[in-house]
């Protein structure tokens, strides 16, 4: 099975066919692990992972460290699931040190983020504080390193 989830996050467009020949398992056996995953939970879904950049794609993302009042007999749970609904956050994690949360928004430009910051996430109660960090360039992501097109070489310095 770990083999299985391993194959489908280098390729997730791999079909059962291609899997079942690098597993050396029957097609059909194959097909019902990778359903089973999905029912169970254990597979959340399936996506392309792009360089938004190449696409002239001016959108911003943005860590947000949040910390929070832990709530008796739920902890962190119900707020985590509470701020992780909103359409602008793309991952919720909950943290050890010096924050609760790690939650990474996405939005239109930097107003947009940060109206999104001021008027919902910090309005909820429990909500003690938050730091916002703005994403600046992608180097790797999702496990893919993004490909410079013309790597930026300094001049040699003479004294």
């Amino acid at each position: 099975m770990e083999k299985l989830l391993e194959l489908l996050q280098q390729n997730g467009q791999a079909g059962p066919e291609a899997i079942a020949a690098q597993l050396g398992r029957p097609v059909e056996d194959v097909r019902a692990m990778i359903q089973e995953c999905e029912e169970s939970g254990i597979i959340l879904g399936y996506h392309a992972v792009i360089d938004r950049e190449k696409i002239g794609n001016a959108g911003v993302s943005a860590l947000i460290e949040v910390r929070l009042t832990p709530e008796r007999g739920g902890g962190f749970d119900r707020l985590a699931h509470r701020i992780a609904r909103f359409e602008q956050v793309s991952s919720c994690y909950l943290m050890s040190g010096a924050y609760d949360l790690a939650v990474i928004v996405e939005g239109n430009d930097l107003r947009e983020v940060a109206r999104f910051v001021s008027e919902k996430l910090s309005t909820i109660e429990g909500v003690i504080s938050t730091a916002t960090h703005f994403q600046l360039k992608i180097y790797k992501q999702n496990g893919f390193l993004s490909k410079a097109e013309d790597e930026v070489r300094r001049l040699p310095v003479a004294p």
